[in-house]
């Protein structure tokens, strides 16, 4: 059974950082990309950055203060935040596509075929 568990979120200052966690079980990610969305009360969930096995994507929000990146041997991708603002307050999951080597704009929830629980960032200003 394929698990996905997000850990690292937290309350954090505006201008902090913080690193998301995803550790992926049940089967191996490494050449299948893996994205982060995030979803504030009463907001559709939104793409915050993607990695497939040789690129990074991100929203227009974060780039420049968010970092994806991912250890095949541990199986797990992260989500390093900085400069934080009181907007990216939301609840962030974690994502995997089940094919390898696929292709396609990483931007849809519909891509994806695995999602973990989420973990609360909270920004406050």
């Amino acid at each position: 059974q394929v698990q996905l568990v997000e850990s690292g979120g937290g309350l954090v200052q505006a201008g902090g950082s913080l690193r998301l966690s995803c550790a992926a079980s049940g089967r191996t990610f490494s050449s299948s990309p893996m994205g982060w969305f995030r979803q504030a009360p009463g907001k559709e969930r939104d793409f915050v950055a993607a990695i497939s096995w040789s690129s990074t994507y991100y929203a227009d929000a974060v780039k420049g203060r968010f970092t994806i990146s991912r250890d095949n041997a541990k199986n797990t991708v992260y989500l390093q935040m900085n400069s934080l603002k009181s907007e990216d307050t939301a609840r962030y999951y974690c994502a995997a596509v089940k094919g390898s080597y696929y292709r396609g704009s990483y931007l849809r929830e519909k891509e994806y075929d695995y999602w973990g629980q989420g973990t609360q960032v909270t920004v406050s200003s």
